[in-house]
């Protein structure tokens, strides 16, 4: 029977992988791959031995609906991305949806997602938070900000290492300097570390630090 198995992977402990994830790798006909070195560096670590095709954001529209026809013959796949939870921040929205359109069944694994050991372990108030994922570079930021400034909710973003800076200065900016966040990175890591304090605080640490690894930012929504 058809089915399209959604795979979250470890984001960066490989011990972070489930047994049920394992298994499930064990027994599908095809793997969709982020990036077939990073999937394949996994997919060797617990000697599963499957074919892998490349699946992400460059190729999704063309692939699409070639992969829905093998679906829709009885090939069952799972999808990959590099790390955490495909479809958040991730490919994987544009097959679920068209999967979902054509009747195939869509299976989502619990596993890993970055923004939440971040969340978690920020000390922010996580009762009620608004996921924003990457801030678009230029076009529509200054808009996105000046409505987040007035967000009551606690906000998660996700940042590259050579962006952080100019982000938390962006924020310092619209949200003000003394506005508590938390800055995670290299989660489940051996040097990760999570930066709490205020934004400014938090800036200037990484300012004459210097940045590396993924980056999860958790900011403290607006107070009365």
């Amino acid at each position: 029977m058809s089915k399209l198995f959604i795979i979250p992977s470890p984001i960066g402990n490989l011990a972070d992988m489930t047994y049920r994830a394992v298994k499930t790798l064990e027994t599908v006909e095809l793997v969709l791959a982020e990036d077939t070195r990073t999937s394949g560096i996994l997919l060797r670590h617990y000697g599963i031995t499957r074919p892998v095709t490349p699946y992400h954001q460059h190729n999704e529209h063309k692939v699409l609906q070639h992969l829905v026809q093998q679906l829709q013959a009885g090939k069952q796949m799972a999808l990959l991305t590099d790390a955490g939870t495909p479809g958040v921040s991730d490919p994987g929205f544009l097959l679920v949806r068209e999967c979902i359109r054509a009747g195939i069944p869509v299976e989502c694994l619990p596993g890993a997602t970055a923004f939440v050991p971040a969340l978690v372990n920020s000390g922010i108030p996580m009762n009620r938070f608004a996921f924003e994922g990457f801030l678009p570079p230029k076009k529509g930021r200054h808009t996105l900000l000046t409505r987040l400034a007035e967000e009551d909710r606690t906000m998660v973003f996700y940042e590259s290492p050579h962006r952080l800076v100019k982000t938390l200065e962006d924020f310092m900016e619209y949200f003000g300097a003394s506005r508590p966040c938390c800055v995670s990175r290299e989660l489940t890591k051996m040097f990760e570390e999570n930066r709490r304090g205020s934004l400014q605080e938090v800036r200037d640490h990484f300012a004459e630090k210097g940045v590396k690894g993924e980056i999860v930012i958790i900011v403290e929504g607006k107070t009365a």
